[in-house]
């Protein structure tokens, strides 16, 4: 029998990790800037099958505006660059060997807005989630009650703790989208 602590512990943890994966995400939209996590979701053809292009190569960047990857195995170099080129973050990498540098380009208005609008389908997602979250906390507090493990006064008082915890979380969805906004429309 699940107590008020253990469901408490369970809630923060389900949405702590909702937000790490709405920050995941946020990782993989393109600012104006180079960012190694830009590459994290690129899959390579290797050896067989499709791998995590962090497993192929380093991934380093030499300043604002270039990302390079320097690939261990000189024969994946073409399977690498195919891999960023036919990926929809509009990159033109150039191999030299074994490394291929990736100038990143910087982003149009209309290409900025897009990815604004992306972000907030990410971080509504992460509130439906968080949503979710909240309803399965209080469907196991009502559940306590029908147990009569609480009373109605400890009942009402756990709903209000599972909705302060719902609400902190939405508040960091929000800060985290509105630094994101800023960060994509900073030119």
């Amino acid at each position: 029998m699940a107590d008020f602590t253990d469901i408490k512990n369970d809630t923060k943890g389900r949405m702590e990790k909702s937000l790490e994966s709405l920050r995941a995400d946020f990782g993989g939209l393109r600012a104006g800037r180079a960012h190694a996590s830009l590459l994290d979701g690129i899959m390579v053809e290797a050896y067989g099958s499709m791998t995590p292009l962090s497993q192929v190569g380093t991934i380093s960047v030499p300043d604002a505006r270039t990302l390079s990857v320097s690939v261990w195995d000189r024969g994946l170099a073409k399977s690498v660059e195919k891999a960023l080129r036919e990926s929809d973050l509009g990159l033109n990498p150039a191999s030299d060997g074994q490394l291929i540098r990736i100038p990143i380009p910087p982003l149009s208005e209309e290409r900025r807005k897009e990815l604004v609008k992306i972000a907030g389908k990410y971080a509504e997602q992460s509130k439906v989630a968080v949503r979710n979250i909240r309803r399965d906390a209080l469907d196991e507090v009502k559940k306590l009650k029908k147990d009569n493990s609480i009373s109605e006064d400890e009942e009402k008082r756990f709903e209000n703790e599972v909705q302060k915890m719902t609400d902190e979380s939405i508040k960091k969805i929000d800060e985290a989208l509105s630094n994101k906004e800023k960060d994509i429309l900073q030119v």
